[in-house]
């Protein structure tokens, strides 16, 4: 049976807005993907930048912040001209990246039935006019 709002405590409407808020930086795609490129080892910035496709600078910095914040990943300063900083998963971070990896391992275990699964679904909710643009 499922809890309405009616029904949930205040103890436990109060841990599941706290817990909103902790899914929503994980969860984000940025954050999936910085965490899956520091579990190979510490990276600076512009590997990071490098590395993740579609990514601009201003939504890494945001990201690396938001992370470092949350305790998943620490900021290193290193004094050298130019200023050389270093990213790396904090021993929480790489507990994400576990949970993270299973999830990427999921994905590709079942992307064909995905695939084929919104091929269907597209091929039963797209009128013919739209089909036959479709080809075009």
């Amino acid at each position: 049976m499922t809890a309405t709002s009616s029904e949930t405590s205040p103890a436990l409407a109060s841990a599941s807005c706290r817990a909103r808020s902790v899914l929503d930086r994980i969860g984000d795609k940025w954050a999936i993907y910085v965490v899956d490129r520091l579990g190979a080892g510490p990276r600076r910035f512009s590997e990071l930048h490098r590395g993740i496709d579609g990514i601009t600078a201003r939504m890494l910095t945001v990201t690396l912040r938001g992370l470092e914040r949350d305790g998943l990943l620490t900021r290193t300063v290193h004094a050298a001209v130019p200023p050389r900083v270093d990213y790396a998963l904090t021993p929480l971070g790489q507990t994400l990246r576990t949970a993270i990896g299973q999830l990427v391992g999921w994905a590709d275990e079942h992307l064909d039935e995905v695939e084929t699964a919104r091929s269907d679904y597209d091929a039963r909710s797209c009128p013919p006019p739209c089909e036959e643009s479709a080809a075009s």
